[in-house]
């Protein structure tokens, strides 16, 4: 990869990185410096900044991480032994969502896991959605508990803390950080009204069969 090009590659990722950062301080997921984003460049990551209000962010206070962890433009985000991780333990994943929105918190400090309640508990990748074990924030056994959370999952709650989404593109994690904040609030809502009747092992399997085949059944060369 030419020198120009990696140039390319940090700058387009930085103002992704912006765009989804502010799109969920926008839409309430997180609020003044809560949560972090990151997305795998390289061998390294670029990652949210330490303690840095949303509004204030922009491409240029975003901070670099090479492969020994050498910061570069600042102070990275204290949750960054999470994503270094995740991303090191899911070579798969690319993008990595942190939030402390209110509804997936609120479920977190209840230290319960999302059950299937709802089909679209089977975008997180499997019948439920598990809530870790309790760590401190920005420590390694966090980063670890996050990991074993989100074995063979996309998302997962973190206990009395938030939760974390992860994808293969950036658009996917936040995507799927929208729809796991969404769930939590339904199943907080239905839990007032009596106890949710859930789906049964063979449904969500066949739930996610069918989303094993869901999406655009076209070509994407057929648009350009």
């Amino acid at each position: 990869m030419s020198e120009s090009l990696a140039a390319s590659d940090e700058t387009r990722a930085r103002d992704a990185l912006t765009r989804a950062g502010l799109a969920l301080y926008r839409a309430g997921l997180n609020q003044e410096a809560e949560g972090n984003l990151s997305l795998r460049l390289g061998e390294g990551l670029l990652i949210t900044p330490s303690g840095l209000p949303w509004e204030r962010l922009t491409p240029q206070r975003l901070v670099l991480l090479d492969r020994d962890n050498h910061a570069r433009g600042g102070r990275p985000s204290s949750e960054w032994p999470l994503h270094r991780a995740i991303l090191d333990a899911r070579p798969e994943v690319h993008a990595v969502v942190h939030t402390h929105s209110m509804f997936a918190t609120t479920l977190a400090c209840l230290r319960r896991d999302l059950p299937p309640f709802h089909y679209m508990i089977a975008q997180a990748g499997g019948p439920d959605i598990r809530c870790s074990r309790y760590a401190t924030f920005g420590s390694q056994d966090l980063a670890e508990a996050a990991v074993d959370a989100l074995q063979d999952r996309k998302a997962c709650l973190l206990a009395s803390h938030g939760m974390v989404t992860v994808g293969k593109t950036l658009e996917e994690a936040v995507s799927l950080a929208l729809t796991v904040e969404k769930l939590c609030e339904q199943y907080w809502r239905a839990c007032q009204l009596g106890e949710p009747v859930l789906l049964s092992d063979a449904e969500m399997d066949e739930v996610m069969a069918q989303f094993s085949d869901y999406g655009p059944q076209y070509d994407e060369k057929d648009l350009t």
